[in-house]
This record gives C-alpha cells, sequence and structure tokens, in this order.
C-alpha cells in the first residue's frame, strides 16, 4: 500500500468538563500538529497516490473552521467531548467526504497535541 502524508498545525480551545481529565476540565488552548495520509493500493495514472499540492489543499480547507476556535462552540462537536481522539476522528471523516473512495482505499489522521504524546485515528474507506 503507498502512502502520502502532509502535514500542518492549528490553534484551538476547549475544556473537557469531566473529573477524569484533571486540570484539563477548564477552559484552555491547545496547538495540535495534524499529519494526515491519504493511502491506496496501487498508483493513479501519474504514479501518485495524490497530488501533494490537493492533498495539502484538503487539509488545509478542512482545518480551516478549527483554526483559533472554541470547540466548546464549534458545531461538529456538540454533544461530545473535543478530545484529540474526537478531533481526529473529525479531521479524518471531513477528509474522507473530499476524496473518491474508488482510489484511496484509507485515510490515517495523527494528531500531536504534545512532542511525547498523540492521538491516530485510522479511516477504512472501503467500509463507509
Amino acid at each position: 500500500m503507498f502512502g502520502l502524508t502532509v502535514r500542518d498545525h492549528i490553534m484551538i480551545a476547549h475544556s473537557l468538563p469531566d473529573e477524569f481529565f484533571g486540570p484539563a476540565q477548564g477552559l484552555h488552548g491547545a496547538t495540535l500538529v495534524v499529519e494526515a495520509t491519504w493511502r491506496r493500493r496501487d498508483l493513479d495514472a501519474h504514479s501518485v497516490v495524490i497530488d501533494i499540492g490537493e492533498a495539502s489543499g484538503h487539509l488545509s480547507e478542512v482545518l480551516a473552521p478549527l483554526r483559533y476556535a472554541n470547540l466548546d462552540e464549534h458545531p461538529s462537536f456538540a454533544g461530545t467531548l473535543s478530545t484529540t481522539e474526537a478531533i481526529a476522528a473529525h479531521i479524518a471523516h471531513a477528509l474522507a467526504d473530499r476524496v473518491d473512495a474508488a482510489t484511496i482505499a484509507r485515510i490515517d489522521v495523527v494528531v500531536r497535541e504534545h512532542p511525547d504524546a498523540w492521538v491516530t485515528y485510522e479511516l477504512d474507506l472501503a467500509s463507509r
């Protein structure tokens, strides 16, 4: 399987109002580094997974509504905790809506909230 990865970052605010999250219960900010990987079994007619510029554009467009946003007020996270895991899933599904599932087999998203801590989410497009 081939993969192409691009990276971007966003600054967000959010709270995680549950005792489980300790000091993160209160409103706080975070800078999240987001890596998105498009995977396919075979290369296309141009011998690529996806054009790097196209992939970068998709990621930037998906992240735009989250930049500098308070996720406590963001409609995509209404009724749910905006954990790093939930953010990764949101990004993967939004990216999947922009590609042809007949050619892209999977989208993987890594969200790094700290150099030593990150979350991964793998979305198999065949099972969507």
